[in-house]
């Protein structure tokens, strides 16, 4: 007796917590429906400034899908879904992780960030590929913060447009950033960190061989070169005008490369390679005013010639749908949002430009502070942060803020933050944005007392 009412009680605890969590569940799931509606019951529709600031979300989120899905964030994916299957992850670990010599990770993690030169937002991918991998956090969020922050042009272009202290003092700051951010997130998670990377040694320790490394090495080259001259944007610049306009010679003819590699090294079908390159070159002698369509013709092929394959390039594509599933949503929420607080450059959001000008007006550690915090909220592709700054100066404000925005700005972004919670937890996603925060307002301020 006393074993079936002890039977009956456990059954009548399971109920209980099973119909808990359903209550739970549905409960919230009333509440975000009833929330929804009242958003949409109670919006300030044929309001001018509301639906201006509303309009402006929706432009910002297509000028993003336009300019930015395509030819970035699309082949970004592909790279970092390669890094999750053909990138051992010994060979991470002994280069980017916790036990890596800490002189080799950062320095690693640093200069194959700001060869990228890419935005805050297709970083991400490459980021989260790295991290899964096994990259120390330290090591990976350098990367991180170094991608958009610190390439060559974006300093180059600081300094002719802005003058060359306000480019040095970016230069400086950026570099000793992404070092620096990198050593206080690794030393504040140490005890987590270390045993991420010991479950991680175990999991590598019997590895598979894989493919050689140079083939690894060179299919990574290509991709990357793809990325870069893909986006090759336009710059007050002699040199990189000139590269500007051979930049889609130049990316063909590193496809072309690609698809010789995947015959000659990793034993592709050359038919298959052959009809999908007839096709993007089809595409290009009927729409040449679309090179977006050749980029999605060939991504499109090179993933479902991969998932033919029974080897791990079949891998492949599966990693590059999961990275792109788990960014790709939070990206476009995070731009609309964006877009409907702060509007595209030169057109207003709720946030009156009045009212940024005013808060950034001065070299004011208040102003400062404000600055960091704006620029960590909007979005800037590569290079455009220069002009947008330009602007603000005219308008009035003070050189620290505009520091303040150089450094936090590129790095930080609202879609950028909801995407790297997505991969690192909300913990340690606040603490990295809040020390992009502090050190850019305190680099700013102490800049714009100096100058």
């Amino acid at each position: 007796m006393a074993n079936g009412s002890s039977g009956a009680s456990t059954n009548l605890l399971e109920h209980l917590q099973h119909f808990r969590q359903k209550f739970t569940s549905e409960w919230a799931l009333l509440a975000s429906m009833v929330g929804v509606f009242l958003l949409i019951y109670f919006a300030p529709l044929n309001r001018i400034p509301f639906d201006n600031s509303l309009l402006e979300g929706f432009r910002l989120t297509q000028w993003y899908a336009r300019e930015h899905v395509i030819l970035c964030l699309l082949p970004a994916f592909v790279i970092a879904g390669a890094m999750a299957t053909f990138v051992s992850q010994g060979a991470v670990m002994r280069r980017l992780g916790p036990e890596a010599p800490k002189p080799v990770a950062y320095a690693v993690a640093s200069v194959s960030g700001t060869l990228l030169a890419v935005c805050s937002c297709t970083v991400l991918p490459l980021f989260g590929g790295i991290y899964r991998r096994g990259a120390g956090l330290g090591p990976a969020i350098a990367f991180l913060y170094a991608g958009p922050a610190i390439n060559i042009m974006a300093i180059v272009v600081t300094a002719k447009v802005l003058g060359a202290e306000l480019g040095l003092a970016r230069a400086i700051g950026a570099i000793v950033f992404s070092v620096v951010i990198g050593i206080i997130m690794q030393l504040i998670y140490s005890k987590e960190e270390a045993a991420r990377a010991s479950s991680g040694s175990r999991g590598f320790s019997n590895e598979r061989a894989g493919r050689p490394a140079r083939d690894v090495v060179a299919l990574f080259v290509l991709m990357i070169g793809i990325l870069v001259f893909a986006n090759w944007a336009t710059a007050d610049n002699a040199t990189w005008m000139l590269i500007h306009g051979w930049k889609w010679p130049i990316t063909s003819a590193l496809a072309l490369l690609l698809a010789a590699l995947l015959v000659w090294r990793w034993g592709w079908s050359p038919a298959g390679l052959a009809l999908l390159a007839a096709l993007i070159a089809i595409s290009q002698l009927l729409f040449p005013q679309w090179p977006e369509l050749a980029m999605v013709i060939g991504i499109a092929g090179l993933m479902l010639l991969a998932s033919r394959k029974r080897n791990e390039a079949g891998d492949w594509t599966l990693q590059t749908w999961d990275f792109s599933k788990q960014i790709l949503p939070l990206l476009l929420g995070g731009v609309f949002i964006a877009g409907l607080l702060l509007g595209r450059p030169g057109h207003q959001g709720l946030i009156p430009e009045s009212w940024v000008v005013w808060a950034v007006g001065d070299n004011s550690f208040a102003s400062t502070l404000m600055g960091s915090v704006l620029g960590a909220f909007m979005y800037f592709s590569t290079l455009t942060e220069v002009p947008i700054v330009e602007g603000l100066l005219g308008a009035g404000m003070g050189q620290g803020p505009a520091l303040a925005i150089l450094l936090s700005g590129p790095a930080l972004s609202l879609p950028n933050m909801l995407v790297i919670r997505s991969i690192i937890g909300t913990g340690k996603t606040l603490v990295y944005c809040a020390l992009v925060v502090v050190m850019a307002t305190f680099t700013g301020y102490l800049y714009g007392q100096l100058v």
